[in-house]
């Protein structure tokens, strides 16, 4: 605003100066125009002071209306700033309030994030537990598992033994009743050989 008055008083002048003499220079034709004969007529004094008169009627014309489109202006700058100090106060209102809801939310969102941490260890601690029970069982299991295998095994071994003495003991029978036969035999063919020279 101060710029603005310091430009109306100091620059406005010569502005307000150009436009009249342009305005000046466009109404003096016309007037020269329109009035070409009366002109004539009158004396070269009596169109100078009409045209001073008229050029310092123009002067106070535009100058009222200069400083009438400066109010207007002012006026029209004045309410410009009103509206965007009301729209700068709005919108920091609203910006408050968005900043309220995101901390709002932020919280909110913090809470549930530790409420679904403690969840997850709470879990992860049950699981841990179910775990390692299983692994008791599962170590127990082996355990019994390695004592029965090993049962079996001394079974098996056993019974093995037991089997290896059965062979042999029928082997050992074999070879008797083999001998036996080929003695017998042998014996059976000896008699018949001298049963057949006898006789």
């Amino acid at each position: 605003m101060n710029g603005l008055e310091a430009l109306t008083q100091s620059e406005l002048r010569g502005w307000v100066a150009s436009i009249v003499e342009e305005v000046i220079k466009e109404k003096l034709g016309e007037f020269v125009i329109k009035h070409e004969r009366e002109a004539r007529e009158i004396s070269l004094v009596e169109r100078l002071l009409r045209v001073e008169e008229e050029l310092k009627f123009l002067r106070q014309l535009e100058e009222e209306r200069f400083s009438a489109l400066l109010k207007e202006m002012n006026a029209r700058f004045e309410a410009m700033n009103a509206r965007f100090e009301a729209l700068q106060k709005e919108m920091n209102t609203r910006f408050e309030a968005i900043n309220a809801r995101f901390e709002a939310l932020q919280k909110e969102m913090n809470a549930r994030f530790e409420a679904m941490n403690a969840r997850f260890e709470a879990l992860q601690k049950e699981m841990d537990t179910r775990f390692e029970a299983m692994n008791a069982r599962f170590e127990a299991l082996q355990k019994e598992m390695d004592t029965r295998f090993e049962a079996m095994n001394a079974r098996f071994e056993a019974l093995q033994k037991e089997m290896n003495t059965r062979f042999e003991a029928l082997e050992r029978r074999f070879n008797f009743l083999q001998w036996l036969i080929v003695g017998g035999f042998s014996f059976l063919s000896l008699l018949l050989v001298l049963i057949r020279f006898g006789s």
